[in-house]
C-alpha cells in the first residue's frame, strides 16, 4: 500500500503544496505544525505493514528531531516500509548506503530545517498570543542620547556605550535607519 503524510510547513500552511503529483496516496494529515499530538503520524505508524511505502514531502514533515527522524527509521526499517522525500529525492534505504561525507550534509540539512520550522511556528504562536517576538527595543530616550554623544564626536564609542548601553553595531544600525 502506499501511504502520503504531510503536516503544516512555514512556506505551506494547508499543506496544499505536498504531495501534489500524488492523488493515488492515502494521505494522513496533521492538523497542525507542532511537535505534540501528531495523532495521524501516531495512527499512520500502526497502520503501516510489510512493503508499504510511505512519501513525504520533506524530511522535516516527518521528524521534529534528529533523535525523532533516528527512531521512525529504526521503525520504518523493522517494518520493511520504504519512506521518500520527495524534495530531497531520497528513499530512507538510501540513508543506510550513504557515505558518510553525505550523511552528514544530511543531518545537518534536517537539523536546520527543523530547527527553522519550530521557530517559524512557536513565533507565529507566541504572536498570536500578544507575546514580544525578537529583541526588546531600545528606549527612545536612551536612543536619542547615543545619537546626540554621536553627532557631537566628543565621544568615543566606547563612551557612548559604556554611557547608554548601545553597542557600535546597534548605534550604526539606527543611525542606518534614520538616515534614509
Amino acid at each position: 500500500m502506499k501511504y502520503g503524510y504531510k503536516r503544516p510547513l512555514i512556506n505551506d500552511e494547508q499543506g496544499v503544496k505536498q504531495l501534489q503529483d500524488m492523488s493515488y496516496l492515502e494521505v494522513w494529515s496533521e492538523n497542525h505544525p507542532y511537535m505534540k499530538k501528531r495523532n495521524e503520524l501516531e495512527e499512520m505508524l500502526m497502520r503501516l505493514t510489510s512493503g508499504d511505502e510511505l512519501y513525504v514531502q520533506s524530511l522535516v514533515v516527518l521528524a521534529d528531531s534528529l533523535s525523532h527522524f533516528q527512531d521512525l527509521l529504526r521503525v520504518f526499517e523493522r517494518d520493511q516500509v520504504t519512506v521518500t522525500f520527495v524534495e530531497e529525492n531520497l528513499k530512507s534505504t538510501d540513508i543506510l548506503t550513504m557515505k558518510l561525507v553525505d550523511l552528514l550534509a544530511l543531518v545537518t540539512d534536517i537539523q536546520t530545517k527543523i530547527k527553522r520550522h519550530q521557530s517559524v511556528f512557536s513565533a507565529r504562536e507566541a504572536q498570536k498570543q500578544g507575546k514580544s517576538i525578537g529583541r526588546p527595543k531600545k528606549s527612545d530616550d536612551n536612543l536619542q542620547k547615543a545619537f546626540d554623544m554621536y553627532e557631537s564626536k566628543a565621544f568615543t564609542l566606547q563612551q557612548i556605550k559604556d554611557e547608554t548601553g548601545i553597542s557600535k553595531s546597534t548605534l550604526y544600525r539606527y543611525l542606518d535607519q534614520y538616515s534614509k
